[in-house]
């Protein structure tokens, strides 16, 4: 029984030992896979090459921004320096300063020549004239103007009669200093022109459309010695504005004295410019209001209204005055009508209160706006003025003009007119040749 329990006891653990170790493995691993095996570790050993070149390339470039940002620091302070230095220097007087850039002179102004026949005398070339007017610029704010009229004429004796050769002569149409306070106020001073009406700042020259000036503009002076304040406020949001001018000047004196009166024939609108000796010391006050009223480009309105009071007479306080009303309309870009109503008055020793008076209204038309595809009759301009005048003493004049402008360039024109004159006043024809600059 025991050496059957042993043999079984034997033979039972020899199977469970059989069942519980597994057999031993008999393969072996194949040059193929070996030889990939080893492709694979090469390629890791490569990738690690290749990061560790990558790290010593951005070391480098690491070195190289240190660098560059200690050079961006030493030029900062640098230029913190510099600016330093000068703002402490522009509080130094420098030794010697050039002009501003601002400085600049220019050349402005006209030129005319004029071909003119009356009725019952001959035709000839009746006027050469040259009007320049030069402009300094000192800064933004100071302003420097001033017009000449150099003008050439047959000479003349002391009686008026004719001489030999010829004369120029050469007069100062105004110089005045312009100082910009704002965009609102400027400061004008010297031999100013006047703001009555428009005429004398806006038409005189070349740029009337006919070539003589209304007659009653010879009752207000062109310019005056004194000071004015003038500017333009915008009323709103569509383009309007306010504008305006106040001013003092000498105004007229007399060109004759007699006994010590002031005769109606003594004035003079002109005369008195403050030179030594200065026949009275109370100056004259005026200005002008404008209201200026665009509706579209091209359309617009215009009025004005100007005036100027004080005493005349050199040896004797008379009052003179004068009121002017003035208006201009632009409809479209080739229709324009204007004028100005001129009325003044002054006290005499002879005749009392005298009212000289008058009035103009000039209107054009540019045959541009046709459309009729003519190169030269798109170049004419026709234009057509009437005015008057009435010097107070039983004179009056009324005078229509009918004539052209052709616009050779927009700066050369070739104008003509003829005019009618009341009464026994002769009719004239008048060609002039300007060119403005």
């Amino acid at each position: 029984m025991k050496i059957r329990s042993l043999v079984f006891g034997a033979a039972t653990a020899g199977v469970a030992m059989s069942v519980g170790f597994p057999p031993r493995a008999s393969a072996t691993v194949s040059d193929e896979d070996f030889n990939a095996l080893k492709n694979v570790v090469q390629q890791l050993n490569e990738n690690v090459q290749g990061l560790k070149e990558q790290h010593t390339q951005d070391q480098q470039t690491i070195q190289q921004l240190q660098q560059n940002l200690g050079v961006t620091q030493s030029l900062a302070t640098n230029a913190v320096q510099r600016a330093e230095a000068a703002e402490l220097s522009s509080t130094r007087p420098l030794a010697s300063a050039g002009p501003s850039a601002t400085h600049h002179v220019m050349m402005a102004g006209d030129a005319e020549v004029q071909f003119g026949k009356t009725d019952g005398q001959h035709s000839s070339f009746v006027m050469a004239d040259f009007a320049p007017i030069f402009l300094y610029r000192a800064n933004d704010n100071v302003l420097f103007e001033a017009g000449f009229d150099i003008g050439l004429h047959n000479a003349t004796n002391p009686d008026g009669t004719r001489a030999a050769g010829s004369s120029t002569s050469v007069d100062l149409s105004f110089a005045q200093l312009d100082y910009l306070f704002n965009d609102y106020v400027t400061l004008v001073a010297g031999d100013i022109v006047l703001p009555l009406g428009t005429y004398s700042e806006r038409a005189a020259g070349w740029l009337n459309k006919i070539p003589d000036d209304p007659m009653a503009r010879d009752f207000l002076p062109g310019s005056g010695v004194g000071a004015q304040l003038r500017g333009a406020v915008p009323i709103g949001q569509n383009g309007q504005a306010l504008t305006y001018a106040v001013y003092a000047v000498n105004g007229p004196s007399s060109g004759s004295v007699t006994n010590g009166s002031a005769t109606a024939s003594d004035i003079d609108l002109g005369g008195n410019v403050g030179d030594t000796p200065n026949w009275h010391a109370n100056p004259s006050a005026g200005g002008r209001v404008g209201w200026f009223i665009p509706f579209k480009p091209h359309y617009d309105l215009e009025l004005g209204l100007s005036g100027q009071t004080g005493q005349w007479g050199d040896t004797a306080s008379r009052l003179w005055s004068a009121a002017v009303l003035d208006a201009a309309v632009h409809l479209s870009p080739y229709f324009e009508i204007k004028g100005e109503y001129i009325n003044t008055w002054y006290e005499t020793d002879n005749l009392g209160t005298v009212h000289p008076n008058g009035l103009w209204v000039q209107a054009a038309y540019k045959l541009a706006g046709l459309n009729l595809d003519l190169p030269i009759v798109n170049d004419f301009e026709v234009v057509g003025r009437y005015d008057n005048a009435d010097d107070g003493l039983g004179t009056r004049t009324d005078r229509y003009t009918a004539g052209f402008v052709y616009y050779i360039t927009n700066t050369l024109l070739f104008e003509g007119d003829y005019e009618f004159l009341n009464g026994s006043n002769p009719n004239s024809l008048i060609l002039q040749m300007s060119y403005g600059f």
